[in-house]
């Protein structure tokens, strides 16, 4: 390419203005400046591009071809640096998110509706998955970071952020009464059916690991996808379940259901922010992440 991005910059406005003196003011350069990098893309190129008249200066027939060419360059260019702008300034730009049912409606929810209310252009997607596929999106930059539930795997691959307790328990409906108010072994649910997630969730690992440690294999009779589905069967007496205690707040709430009270109680968990150390992330959703993690105020 003869000359340089400056040069052609330079004869891009004085053929759009079609004049040195306006291509000067345009560009905040002197007449004489402008008219030397005219010159010398002329000689450059060993052609010339512009004729001189007393109204100022003609593309030549060379010229008009060239700058039919670098119009479009140029002016793409300049369109990128202007969308460039506006992901900076999150006036437009997306935030790719993998996260839960659960922890898009009790963690993620209020912060996408706060950041929508100042950041109304920029599109968010949110991949609904179990932890496992959500990590696996991560590694795969399908996604700017995930909101998952423990247990993960603390690789050395990731950014991990402890953002809130959850807290796992069972719950049963008007059928299973007599176990209402008991101070319960876990062993119980081994004679009793029981509504679980599917084994591909962090949820499911983590009460099936607990219960190990109690002597307590669980054979649910009815594994589901998700936790509000659980809520349903549980009500209906099809078992007890499983699940989230923040799932079962409102069924609780309105004696719907009662959550069994065992002699020792699960361990309470932490839903986790989790970005990859490898992959970069678009300015949005850095500016989510740090709103989440407390560092935007």
């Amino acid at each position: 390419m003869q000359g340089n991005l400056e040069a052609y910059k330079v004869f891009y406005y004085v053929a759009k203005y079609g004049g040195i003196t306006i291509a000067s003011e345009k560009l905040c350069i002197s007449q004489p400046a402008v008219s030397q990098s005219i010159k010398q893309m002329e000689q450059n190129l060993g052609v010339s591009l512009f004729i001189r008249t007393s109204k100022g200066t003609k593309l030549t027939k060379e010229g008009e071809l060239l700058y039919h060419y670098v119009k479009e360059g140029y002016e793409t260019i300049m369109k990128g640096e202007g969308k460039l702008r506006e992901w900076l300034n999150l006036e437009d730009g997306e935030i790719r998110i993998g996260a839960s049912d659960m922890t898009l409606r009790y963690y993620l929810l209020p912060y996408l509706e706060k950041f929508h209310e100042q950041y109304p252009k920029v599109k968010v997607s949110v991949t609904n998955g179990p932890t496992p596929e959500t990590l696996s999106y991560l590694k795969d930059g399908r996604i700017d970071f995930g909101v998952v539930t423990e247990p993960i795997q603390k690789g050395r691959d990731y950014k991990i952020y402890s953002v809130r307790e959850i807290e796992d328990i069972f719950i049963a409906g008007s059928k299973f009464t007599f176990l209402k108010d008991a101070s319960l072994s876990y062993k119980e649910l081994e004679h009793n059916p029981v509504i679980c997630l599917e084994p591909n969730t962090s949820t499911r690992t983590y009460v099936d690991h607990w219960l190990s440690t109690h002597q307590v294999e669980l054979k649910p009779e009815i594994e589901l996808a998700t936790s509000d589905m659980i809520i349903q069967f549980a009500k209906r007496n099809f078992g007890i379940g499983c699940v989230v205690k923040d799932f079962a707040k409102s069924s609780l709430e309105k004696e719907e259901l009662f959550e069994l009270q065992f002699q020792k109680k699960i361990p309470k968990r932490h839903i986790l922010l989790v970005a990859s150390k490898h992959n970069s992330i678009s300015k949005a959703a850095e500016k989510l992440l740090n709103l989440m993690i407390g560092e935007e105020k």
